[in-house]
């Protein structure tokens, strides 16, 4: 005798049926929400990709200006070592900065051994100037001037490794005709307001000045201050 398998259909209660119209769009949810994801990775995508190619195009420009700076120090040494040469009384007066092309007028060249630092300046301190050099800020002495030669630049850029500067350190700033040495007497972290880093100073002051914290996101809240002496004997 063959047992027949009977299958039956199972009763779904009225009431449980009628449930399922309370959620009319359920099979949609899911796709919607993948779209919003993937609308949501192209956003984050492009934005990544347009401040790699903003980074890029800011170092781009910075080592640009840096060698035609280097290039038109050099040959303002060369011009005035010329003249000295043909110059009965010997060296020449000091020449004024450099103008370039691009309208910022180049100063001369900051070097730190100790960070490995090798920057050209230029006068300003706008945004403009320190996305490719450091600043010379407008008012402060020049290297051959008495008083107080101030420099700046971006924490993230020229001054990065600014906090490694001990008491001793040496630093070079090389002008048109001439090359100054200095040495490191403090460093110290100051408010913004404390202008005083700032203000004129006797003999051969040279302070330099970046932001900090170096590694703080965002706008940082002090600044970081090097302060040293002009040196007679480097």
């Amino acid at each position: 005798m063959v047992r027949r398998r009977v299958s039956r259909r199972l009763a779904i209660p009225s009431r449980l049926r009628a449930s399922d119209n309370h959620f009319p769009n359920r099979p949609q949810l899911m796709p919607r929400a993948k779209k919003v994801l993937i609308r949501i990775h192209y956003v984050l995508l492009i934005a990544g990709c347009s401040t790699l190619a903003y980074c890029a195009s800011v170092a781009i420009t910075a080592s640009h200006y840096q060698a035609w700076a280097r290039e038109e120090l050099r040959n303002s040494n060369s011009t005035l070592a010329a003249l000295s040469a043909r110059s009965s009384s010997g060296r020449p007066s000091l020449h004024p900065p450099v103008r370039l092309g691009s309208g910022m007028t180049l100063v001369g060249r900051v070097d730190v051994p100790r960070i490995q630092l090798s920057a050209m300046v230029a006068e300003g301190a706008t945004s403009q100037v320190l996305r490719v050099a450091v600043g010379h800020v407008p008012g402060t002495a020049l290297p051959w001037q008495s008083g107080n030669v101030s420099l700046v630049a971006h924490r993230d850029s020229f001054f990065r490794r600014l906090g490694e500067l001990k008491a001793g350190d040496v630093i070079r700033m090389t002008v048109p005709g001439m090359e100054y040495n200095y040495r490191v007497t403090f460093t110290d972290v100051v408010n913004p307001d404390e202008t005083w880093v700032l203000q004129p100073a006797t003999g051969g002051t040279l302070t330099l000045v970046t932001c900090y914290p170096f590694h703080f996101v965002g706008r940082a809240p002090k600044r970081f201050v090097v302060r040293a002496r002009r040196s007679d004997r480097d």
